[in-house]
């Protein structure tokens, strides 16, 4: 047997299982389902930092550069309100998000189930002092405990449920007014449960429940931000997709939390004018690692375009216009790249290589790091720079990992399409060798 078939047969009875199980795992998906939720309110709270912190140097001389930054210092209170209430509290919609799937996974009102998440978050997020309530947990640091306590809240609702531990009205009653009061006992008991919890942890540690979270994850969230973790996320990802999986879910489904935490730090620390402590984030992973899809086929989409074999040019031109948004199923599933031993080196490793000199040249200074979260669909060198406040670094660096991707791509393209021109010249040979006769 050889090693591929070895490796195939390992992915098969061992990866895939696994990755099968992760994937439908319903607190995986509801989490995915809270960040989707939460997508489009933190995409234009991002947006919002292009006009808050113009990407002019201060001393700049033009005139529209001057213009800009005097337009943003005059009205910065003002334009930070859209980015205070999306971005700012990102916490909300991913509570409400993360209920509201896992009511529809139990057949609950997911409106109910969504607000009693979002309340079981507040409770212990949201501490009342001096007359006004601190919003510090609201943003990325709370996301975990967002998480914790939206997964907590629903499924006491559920257990309820189950146990038929609830308040039912008559038929009569209104369905609006039945539900108000079915989630009565729910909310009693996520109050008596997590509130004296938080205050147990506050006197015990002096750190509220979000504050314990953090500070017990701190290495977590570290390490999440280094080369050898974007490596491991990039590589499960590769192997899970060769084998036919969607392993980009799977991944970001993990390491969304530790974007958005990393995120709402790097944006803190811009509104500060401090340095910038964060590489890994969501920006980095769309635009310099999947460059037209998974993989970093956009290149390669190109290379098809001129191949010599007739069906590697009908894909490329079926697949690169998806590709620029990268969407690049036409070029995974119709090349095949899944499950064909020859591209299964570059596929696995361009987004390998493209990540490690990206994070090296972020590390030195070189390209300018991510503060703005932006659809996955946008182009990548359009994407990196909106992500990094439009800054041209990040569009030179996207055009060397797309050099990178096509030259280590096309030996291996070149003796794939070798392959099928043979397999072509033979099928041509025994069709006029035995020619079709028509009566």
């Amino acid at each position: 047997m050889s090693m591929y078939q070895k490796m195939v047969n390992v992915i098969e009875q061992k990866v895939t299982p696994i990755a099968g199980t992760m994937g439908s795992q319903r607190h995986v998906i509801a989490i995915r389902d809270g960040f989707i939720a939460a997508l489009p309110f933190m995409i234009i709270g991002s947006f919002m930092l292009v006009f808050i912190f113009p990407p002019f140097s201060p001393d700049s001389s033009w005139g529209f550069a001057r213009a800009w930054l005097s337009f943003s210092q005059t009205w910065r209170e003002q334009l930070m309100l859209p980015f205070n209430l999306s971005m700012g509290v990102m916490t909300f919609f991913i509570s409400v998000g993360i209920g509201a799937s896992l009511g529809k996974h139990y057949k609950l009102d997911p409106i109910m189930t969504g607000l009693l998440a979002f309340m079981a978050f507040l409770l212990v997020a949201a501490p009342y002092k001096d007359g006004q309530i601190s919003t510090q947990y609201f943003s990325g640091q709370g996301i975990f405990t967002a998480l914790i306590t939206a997964i907590y809240a629903s499924e006491m609702y559920a257990f309820l449920q189950r146990r038929n531990i609830t308040i039912r009205l008559p038929k009569e009653v209104p369905t609006g007014v039945a539900r108000s009061f079915e989630i009565l006992i729910p909310v009693v008991v996520i109050v008596l449960t997590l509130h004296p919890l938080n205050l147990l942890i506050e006197s015990t540690t002096g750190m509220i429940l979000p504050e314990a979270i953090m500070h017990l994850l701190a290495p977590l969230v570290s390490a999440s931000d280094s080369l050898p973790a974007i490596l491991i996320s990039v590589f499960i990802c590769q192997i899970l997709w060769f084998a036919g999986i969607h392993g980009a879910l799977i991944v970001t489904g993990i390491m969304n939390p530790f974007w958005m935490a990393n995120l709402s730090a790097n944006q803190t620390a811009l509104a500060a004018g401090a340095e910038l402590p964060h590489i890994y984030l969501q920006g980095f992973w769309d635009h310099y690692l999947l460059i037209g899809g998974v993989g970093s086929t956009l290149p390669l989409a190109f290379l098809l375009l001129r191949s010599r074999a007739v069906h590697l040019r009908t894909i490329g031109k079926m697949g690169v216009v998806p590709s620029f948004f990268n969407i690049n199923e036409p070029i995974l599933f119709g090349t095949p790249i899944i499950m064909n031993p020859v591209f299964f080196l570059p596929f696995t490793l361009v987004p390998m290589i493209n990540a490690t000199l990206a994070y090296i040249a972020t590390k030195l200074g070189w390209v300018a790091q991510v503060v703005s979260l932006t659809p996955w669909t946008t182009p990548a060198p359009v994407g990196a720079s909106w992500a990094a406040n439009w800054a041209v670094s990040p569009v030179i660096m996207c055009v060397i990992c797309m050099a990178m991707s096509a030259v280590m791509y096309y030996p291996f393209l070149k003796a794939y399409e070798r392959t099928l021109l043979k397999q072509d010249e033979e099928r041509s040979a025994q069709e006029n060798e035995n020619p079709v006769t028509v009566n």
